[in-house]
């Protein structure tokens, strides 16, 4: 208990991003505890189009700041992912089948859109499954919400007569944020159309908030009273989210930059209901190969898929931990950078105090129970095994890591074992086919003739810091104008690439003899 109350007592110093909004929580929850009886989380994720990687970053940002919480913290805690699935359909997604067929559906629901996979009973029961899919993936303690249910059942109905009794107050808000021609049919009532079941943008030409109506002028010129209650309207966007926040009681919530705007006029909604809004936390966006932002409708920069592909899921969530408030590339060649720099963490974390210890990245990954494993080998150094090897056979390359480590095995290092599967499948698809072989001339040619003299003559057991080293001192030799150009030529003419390892690590791990003869082949010998 006495060590409980210790880890607690530092986290509340403690610098790290989540302890930080942890903190601000708590501050909220001291002044005023929350009358549900706990502290609610949450995110919101729109199923009109398929789940992306932004989509899981902003749930394990959040789940990140929840656990930080309850180390400071007895108050429950509960994290809802909202899907606001009765939006309607605005634009088909690029990405997805059946494009024809959903064009037919648009302004439609997104419950009432027919999945164009053919899965599912609806475009957004399908996306809603592939969010809860990753989520569960990853073990996320979550529940899952519906606006379509909470509109149908009656559960957003209290707040939607408050939002019809300061109707004239939402609209001061809004209004002045809006383009002229936009003002003019504006309202935060969204009805369902009886005849067409589409969601409509139309003026609403009087409110009745003892009856609990709207009165609004249909498309084809006809007015129409609609109950604001049972699913007969949804608002617009930003009057939902503060609503939402009103009648779910949010205590926190987290949202992109693009969104900054929107916190602001939803914030004012909410207090205009008489509530109190969550407290927020604005993250950078992700950017493509090209610098735009990550679009799950465009389908553009990586899915969680693709980057589970070539890499370890703790190398995403570091990705997703470090500066959530700087904005990052988010594109193929970044995954290896990541992966090393998991593993660097991981090897210093059992050496850290306490206090230190929830300064780590990897207390944040691991909500501080870090698996015990050593990591003998660099993801930088599997690749270029894999390079020189020219071998997608795991069998193969461990022989070469159980000579380079006897202690290594795929039983005690199973993370090891997934790397070396990982190399495999990113070497395949971003090294192999862009590898192009440098011929030694010149310098290069010179020093690699004495590179490979004494690599003749060193001990056959000697160190990767000594390999490193004598290494070093031939660069000197040559006098390069820049080291790094002597270690860069060897990657270049050895492995047909242009970047790598430490030199000393990557010919202790592949041999001697073995390097001695890449050379000699290399030299034309």
């Amino acid at each position: 208990m006495s060590n409980i109350r210790e880890l607690s007592d530092l986290a509340l110093n403690a610098k790290a991003w989540p302890f930080q909004e942890a903190s601000k929580i708590l501050k909220r929850v001291t002044k005023a505890p929350p009358k549900k009886g706990y502290v609610l989380f949450e995110t919101g994720y729109g199923p009109s189009g398929l789940p992306h990687i932004g989509t899981f970053g902003e749930v394990l940002r959040t789940t990140m700041v929840r656990n930080a919480f309850e180390m400071i913290s007895d108050i429950p805690t509960k994290l809802f992912a909202f899907s606001d699935d009765m939006d309607g359909l605005r634009k088909v997604p690029n990405n997805v089948p059946n494009q024809d067929m959903l064009h037919q559906y648009l302004n439609k629901p997104l419950t009432t859109v027919p999945d164009p996979f053919g899965c599912h009973d609806s475009f957004a029961d399908h996306n809603n499954a592939s969010l809860r899919a990753f989520l569960d993936q990853f073990g996320f303690d979550y529940e899952f919400k519906s606006s379509t249910d909470f509109y149908r059942s009656g559960k957003f109905d209290t707040e939607l007569l408050n939002i019809l009794r300061n109707y004239d107050a939402i609209q001061k808000i809004m209004l002045p944020s809006l383009r002229e021609e936009r003002r003019q049919s504006y309202s935060p009532f969204l009805p369902i159309c009886e005849k067409t079941g589409n969601v409509l943008q139309v003026p609403v030409i009087e409110t009745n908030p003892d009856a609990g109506t709207i009165i609004y002028l249909r498309e084809d010129g006809e007015k129409i009273e609609t109950r604001v209650t049972g699913g007969k309207v949804k608002l617009q966007w930003k009057p939902d989210w503060g609503m939402r926040w009103a009648a779910l009681g949010v205590d926190y919530e987290m949202s992109g930059k693009d969104l900054i705007d929107s916190v602001k006029l939803s914030t004012k909604i909410t207090r205009a209901l008489g509530a109190k809004p969550p407290e927020t936390l604005t993250y950078e966006l992700f950017l493509d190969e090209n610098g735009e932002k990550i679009s799950k409708s465009k389908g553009n920069g990586l899915t969680i898929e693709d980057w589970l592909k070539y890499a370890p899921p703790e190398s995403l969530s570091l990705f997703m931990y470090v500066k959530p408030k700087t904005g990052k590339r988010l594109f193929f060649d970044i995954i290896p950078k990541n992966v090393d720099e998991y593993l660097q963490h991981s090897e210093k974390f059992s050496k850290l105090d306490a206090a230190a210890k929830l300064e780590s990245p990897l207390w944040h990954i691991h909500n501080g129970d870090l698996p015990a494993e050593k990591h003998p080998l660099s993801f930088a150094l599997l690749l270029n095994l894999v390079a020189v090897c020219n071998s997608e056979d795991k069998q193969i390359l461990w022989g070469f890591i159980s000579k380079y480590d006897a202690a290594a095995n795929a039983i005690d290092n199973p993370m090891l074992d997934k790397m070396v599967g990982y190399a495999i499948a990113y070497y395949r698809d971003f090294v192999k086919p862009y590898k192009e072989f440098l011929l030694p001339t010149g310098i290069d040619r010179a020093a690699l003739e004495d590179l490979l003299a004494m690599m003749n003559d060193i001990a056959k057991d000697s160190s990767a810091s000594d390999i490193q080293s004598q290494s070093f001192e031939i660069g000197k030799i040559h006098q390069y104008d820049n080291l790094r150009d002597w270690f860069k030529a060897c990657y270049h003419i050895l492995l047909g690439q242009q970047q790598g390892p430490r030199m000393g690590s990557f010919i202790a791990l592949y041999g001697i003899d073995e390097t001695c003869r890449l050379i000699e082949d290399k030299l034309g010998k």
